[in-house]
């Protein structure tokens, strides 16, 4: 049921440094051609930075760790029939023998069968604005308090309710890592008045912590906050009013589920004239490079 490529193979024989890359970016995250270009470019920045890249999907039924270039093509073309695969979708998929990209949560699953200790991503799901009505949390949440499996994000996206996601992840016992940060990130903006109470400074330092966690027997996965590069980012103020007119479009549509993040983030690229767009793609590739470098670091602990 699951299919390495020769070189996530070899890397998992011989201890090499893998990341974990997700494909609902490729197939519901990002629009064509950009989706196959940021694909092969995420790959990229992990080998430059000395890791193996496994990008996670299920194919006819088959759970693929690891793509290869015609894999990444089928993914990202629009008129692929591409399911949008969580946990409670993987049991249907693949006794179908279906398609699916797989979201954090599901990536996170694969990974660790997998032995795939991190994962880079753009944002984590999260508790969604006006859950006390809707009850809409994402599943990202409960898989990182199941997985073993380090999540480098640029913070939950900016379209969620982040003081509550943040709370969330606290009852869960789920570990916040802010990278260089004492602040919460919001996918955009490198800043939400969101404090957190862990910090490192180095991949040494991340990888050492989660080594501490793992080994004393602490369950579950944990997120490393690697907040937007600077030149990259958004102004929270500039993005805010955005964000509000996506999400009166989406409750005047009656979007919800597992649309309503794909149609939000298609949203915001319009109402940002393209900005959110280049901002989301700059921090998967900077998530990226930083899950190298901890996964690295990890291999030589």
């Amino acid at each position: 049921m699951i299919d390495y490529t020769d070189e996530v193979a070899d890397a998992r024989a011989t201890n090499k440094p893998i990341v974990a890359l997700e494909s609902t970016i490729i197939s519901h995250g990002l629009p064509w051609p950009d989706n196959l270009e940021t694909a092969k470019r995420l790959e990229a920045v992990v080998r430059a930075a000395g890791a193996v890249p496994a990008t996670i999907a299920v194919l006819d039924g088959r759970v693929k760790i690891g793509l290869n270039e015609s894999d990444l093509e089928r993914l990202a073309t629009p008129d692929s029939d591409i399911q949008k695969l969580s946990r409670r979708d993987l049991p249907h998929i693949l006794a179908q023998k279906g398609h699916g990209a797989t979201t954090v949560a599901a990536t996170m699953i694969m990974a660790q069968k997998a032995g795939i200790k991190v994962f880079a991503t753009g944002g984590i799901g999260g508790v969604h604005r006006g859950s006390q009505q809707t009850f809409d949390i994402s599943a990202d949440l409960q898989e990182l308090a199941k997985s073993d499996v380090a999540v480098v994000c640029a913070g939950p996206k900016a379209i969620l309710d982040l003081s509550l996601t943040l709370e969330y992840l606290e009852t869960l016992g789920v570990p916040v890592i802010g990278y260089q940060t004492d602040e919460l990130p919001a996918f955009w903006s490198r800043s939400s008045g969101l404090k957190l109470t862990s910090r490192a400074e180095t991949p040494e330092e991340i990888a050492a912590m989660l080594s501490a966690k793992w080994s004393f027997g602490l369950a579950g996965g944990a997120v490393i906050m690697n907040p937007v590069p600077e030149d990259d980012a958004i102004a929270e103020t500039d993005i805010s009013a955005a964000i509000d007119a996506a999400l009166a479009a989406a409750d005047k549509q009656a979007i919800s589920g597992k649309e309503l993040t794909p149609f939000l983030l298609q949203h915001m690229v319009a109402l940002t004239g393209g900005d959110s767009l280049k901002t989301n793609i700059a921090l998967v590739l900077n998530n990226a490079r930083l899950a190298a470098n901890i996964a690295v670091a990890m291999a030589a602990s």
